[in-house]
C-alpha cells in the first residue's frame, strides 16, 4: 500500500475517535507538522475530515455519507432492522445485529432501547470474539476450519472478572452455545451489562449473522433475559426467514 494512502487512512481513523489537533496528528504519524497539514488539507478538500472550533479536526461528512451508503448495501441489515426496532421497543433493551465479515464479527446495526446506556459497541466495529455474545453465537455455528480462523483473532484480554481468557475455555463455551442454541455475555467486557444472542441463518443454512439483546445488569440480569429467549429466538427466526432460511428451530430442518 502507498505510504500516503496508508497515512490518509490512519488519519481518518485517528480523528474519528475524537477531535485532534494538527500536533496530535503529526505526533501520531511521526511526521513534521507541515507534512501532516498537507495531508489534512487534502482530506478536508475531499470531505473526509473537517475543521472544528479551536483548530482541531474531526471526521468529515463525506465519510459519514459513504458509511451510510455502505450500510444500505448490507441486505441483511435492511431486512433485519424493522425486527430489531420492534424487539428493542418491546423489551426496552439495546439490540445488535452482527455479521460474519472476513476474520471478524462486525456490528452492522444497533437499535438502542428505552433504557439505553453507553457501551463499547459501534456500528462498523468488530465485536470482541471472546466476550461478545453476538460473536460467540456466530463463531459457534461455523465449521471447524472457519472457527479456527476466527479464533485466531481473539485477544483473550481480561476486561472484567468474568472475561474468558483462554482459547480452551472459549472453545468449551462455544460447544455449549452450539448445543443449546444461544450465547451469553455475563459482564465479560463491561461488568455492568449482560447480553444474550441468537443465531441467524441464511438460505444455505449457514449462520452468517447473530442478534443480541443487551441490558443493564441492574435492570435485567441474565436470568431475566433468559426468560425471554423464546421471543428473542422468534425474532432471529423471522430475520432468518427473510434471508431465505426455510428450516425450523435453531438450525434444524
Amino acid at each position: 500500500m502507498s505510504q500516503t494512502v496508508a497515512r490518509a487512512l490512519d488519519v481518518i481513523g485517528f480523528v474519528s475517535g475524537r477531535h485532534r489537533s494538527l500536533g496530535d496528528v503529526a505526533e501520531h504519524l511521526g511526521v513534521h507538522k507541515s507534512t501532516a497539514l498537507r495531508l489534512l488539507q487534502t482530506l478536508e478538500d475531499r470531505g473526509f475530515v473537517r475543521r472544528v472550533p479551536e483548530g482541531r479536526y474531526a471526521m468529515g461528512f463525506q465519510l459519514i455519507a459513504l458509511g451510510q451508503l455502505a450500510l444500505d448495501q448490507v441486505e441483511a441489515r435492511s431486512l433485519a432492522h424493522p425486527v430489531l426496532r420492534e424487539l428493542a421497543g418491546r423489551h426496552g433493551h439495546t439490540v445488535h445485529l452482527g455479521e460474519l465479515s472476513g476474520e471478524h464479527i462486525v456490528y452492522v446495526d444497533k437499535v438502542d432501547g428505552t433504557g439505553s446506556v453507553a457501551m463499547g459497541s459501534r456500528i462498523g466495529l468488530p465485536a470482541h470474539t471472546h466476550t461478545a455474545a453476538v460473536a460467540k453465537v456466530v463463531v459457534a455455528h461455523q465449521d471447524a476450519e472457519t472457527r479456527d480462523r476466527l479464533l485466531t483473532t481473539a485477544t483473550f484480554h481480561r476486561f472484567t472478572g468474568t472475561t474468558i481468557t483462554s482459547r480452551r475455555e472459549l472453545e468449551r463455551q462455544l460447544d455449549l452455545v452450539r448445543h443449546r442454541g444461544w450465547a451469553e455475555d455475563d459482564g465479560e467486557h463491561e461488568d455492568y451489562i449482560n447480553c444474550v444472542a441468537l443465531p441467524v441463518f441464511d438460505a444455505r443454512g449457514r449462520v452468517t449473522h447473530g442478534i443480541s439483546v443487551t441490558a443493564l445488569r441492574a435492570v435485567a440480569p441474565l436470568d431475566e433475559l433468559r426468560r425471554h429467549l423464546d421471543d428473542f429466538r422468534a425474532a432471529a427466526h423471522e430475520v432468518s426467514r427473510a434471508l431465505g432460511w426455510r428450516g425450523e428451530g435453531h438450525g434444524q430442518r
